[in-house]
């Protein structure tokens, strides 16, 4: 197992990647909580678990067999379609029909979806609740428990309405990931590829030399992955926990990708694979910048396709730049947008131009129509 450590201004936890987490929970999170409210600790009388119900089915008897308490489950609907304000309300309100108080404790059990909205959930009930991160999913994992940013979607956008609240530790247990479908597994890997060429050239070249053992799921691999990208985002969160400068760089590939799941009403890619699709857009404009040279943008778009396939894309380049408009990285008129700086390293530029984005989206949707063998459709 391995230990990595999150440390802002406002909050120090742990998160734990390892296996056979999921059959000691409850002593881990007591022993959390006596650490930070003293000897004696134990858990809450009301203790909420919000999950999916296809999470529930495979895992429940594991999640349970740690507990003394019997939690009172809430579930919520897969997909982004229910990341909505919608949701929050009907869960709070069973939160407050279940008994739920201020010494309440909520477990965010399943993939990125759950996480973001049960971290909202414990930031708001009760003006704020303890909560526990315990992500199902390989992109939740390496990426979206961590960090504190937690919220929901709006129909105008994705997570414009939200907030920042970190969990007490993060349980990721890689048992869970041996019944996550391959489709689901490449889209985690997205993130990965992201945090190595934003923060960590060495974990650019471990993903390049081990796509088969990685891809087929030995635990070595995926621990050294999942760790190391861990790491990197605890770094950036812990110098910029706030958003206000360097933790942008997180969001590389996102703004076109955020742009491709609204455009396609969240229904037809998974996140990471949206993702992958606006890395290899930034990475264009990366190359025609000048920010990254020729070997590089090869080289970067060779380790996306390692981990393809992705979704063909049928998509309008100017309705995507549209959409890309409502990113809540932008200020007034100014768009700001992450470029790769080699290989290693990125930066927040404001100054590309409609143009330039339309430009990149056009090479990004020619590509899907171009590159069958490394596409699938899921128009």
């Amino acid at each position: 197992m391995q230990i990595v450590r999150v440390q802002t201004p406002s909050a120090k936890y742990s998160v734990f990647a390892g296996t056979g987490l999921l059959d000691s929970l409850e002593p881990r999170m007591v022993r959390i909580l006596a650490d930070r409210y003293g000897r004696g600790a134990k858990l809450p009388n009301r203790v909420f678990v919000l999950t999916s119900p296809e999470i529930w089915a495979l895992w429940s008897k594991r999640f349970l067999s740690s507990f003394s308490v019997e939690p009172i489950v809430l579930f919520l609907a897969p997909g982004e379609r229910h990341k909505t304000l919608r949701s929050v309300e009907k869960l709070v309100r069973q939160m407050a029909s279940g008994g739920g108080d201020r010494s309440s404790l909520l477990i965010a059990f399943g993939g990125g979806i759950v996480g973001d909205v049960g971290g909202f959930l414990a930031a708001i009930y009760m003006r704020g609740i303890d909560y526990f991160q315990v992500p199902s999913t390989f992109l939740a994992q390496v990426d979206s428990s961590v960090g504190g940013k937690v919220g929901v979607n709006l129909p105008e956008g994705k997570n414009l309405v939200g907030s920042f609240h970190h969990p007490l530790a993060v349980f990721a247990d890689m048992e869970l990931l041996g019944t996550l479908p391959d489709r689901e597994l490449r889209a985690g890997l997205f993130e990965s590829i992201k945090a190595g060429i934003i923060r960590d050239r060495t974990l650019v070249r471990y993903m390049e030399e081990n796509p088969a053992r990685i891809l087929g799921r030995d635990p070595a691999a995926l621990e050294k992955v999942i760790a190391a990208s861990i790491r990197m985002k605890a770094d950036v969160v812990g110098k910029d926990e706030r958003e206000s400068g360097l933790r942008m760089i997180l969001n590389l590939g996102h703004t076109l990708g955020h742009a491709i799941e609204s455009a396609t009403g969240y229904r037809k890619l998974l996140h990471g694979e949206a993702v992958g699709w606006g890395l290899i857009a930034s990475l264009y404009l990366g190359h025609k910048r000048g920010t990254i040279h020729e070997a590089q943008f090869n080289r970067l778009m060779q380790l996306i396709y390692l981990y393809g396939p992705l979704p063909a894309l049928k998509l309008n380049a100017q309705k995507l730049v549209d959409a890309s408009a409502k990113d809540k990285k932008h200020l007034g008129n100014v768009r700001r947008f992450v470029l790769p700086v080699g290989i290693g390293d990125a930066c927040v530029v404001e100054d590309v131009t409609v143009e330039e984005l339309l430009e990149a989206a056009r090479y990004m949707l020619a590509l899907a129509k171009e590159l069958p063998d490394k596409t699938e459709s899921v128009a």
